[in-house]
């Protein structure tokens, strides 16, 4: 018997829905309100997908990572009214926060304009409280105080201008922000920083934030900085 993968369910169908045609013998599908689709509903949409060669391997639900699931478990401490994500990507983090996180206005930033459609298309789908924005973390494009919470996970390690990037996080971040990064030595080329907790700290105190704190999951280091 060949084991059924499990999606986001949701997600996946908010994608489909936005990026497949209306079907019109099932087109109660596309035009019911998203939050009223069954499981049964959402497995005929997927179906559709799989049909059309749709990719939609981006909403499996896979083992969440460790830093993933450590940064989840803080957001339900604090509970943001809004929140910036910084690097969405392809949703390692997004697609489980939203998950998470229902009601949670989200709006994203990425470089690739690619990644930006995709989550463009969940929005559009029926996900009502998902924004994304194409912008370069060292010029975002938003007013000082926009979000509650920052979250940006396994970016600054790539970004050569740290202290800008970092100068603009904390300008637009009200409360809280969330950093993820590498805690020891790998071979990406792309990771162009390695961070100590001391240099960290620093870097986020030279921006005005109040404390910091760390903790750590294997392979990365976590730092919640606190603007209030």
């Amino acid at each position: 018997m060949t084991r059924q993968v499990e999606y986001f369910p949701q997600l996946v169908a908010a994608y489909i829905r936005d990026k497949l045609p209306a079907d019109q013998q099932y087109a109660s599908l596309f035009s019911k309100p998203l939050a009223e689709l069954t499981e049964a509903e959402i497995q005929q949409l997927i179906q559709l997908a799989q049909q059309q060669e749709l990719r939609i391997h981006r909403f499996k639900r896979s083992m969440e990572l460790p830093r993933v699931q450590k940064v989840l478990g803080m957001l339900k401490g604090l509970y943001p009214s809004n929140l910036l994500d910084i690097g969405s990507g392809r949703g390692a983090f997004l697609w489980p926060l939203l998950d998470s996180f229902p009601t949670l206005a989200v709006t994203c930033v990425d470089m690739l304009d690619y990644r930006v459609a995709d989550i463009q298309a969940v929005q559009r789908g029926g996900i009502e409280q998902l924004q994304a924005v194409q912008a370069d973390v060292t010029r975002l494009p938003f007013a000082e105080q926009s979000f509650e919470m920052v979250t940006m996970l396994e970016v600054l390690e790539h970004v050569p201008d740290t202290r800008r990037a970092l100068s603009e996080i904390c300008r637009v971040a009200r409360q809280f922000v969330i950093l993820s990064v590498p805690s020891k030595e790998d071979d990406n080329p792309e990771h162009i920083h390695l961070f100590a907790q001391h240099s960290l700290r620093d870097l986020l105190l030279e921006q005005g934030v109040r404390r910091v704190s760390f903790d750590y999951v294997p392979g990365h280091m976590l730092a919640l900085a606190h603007k209030g």
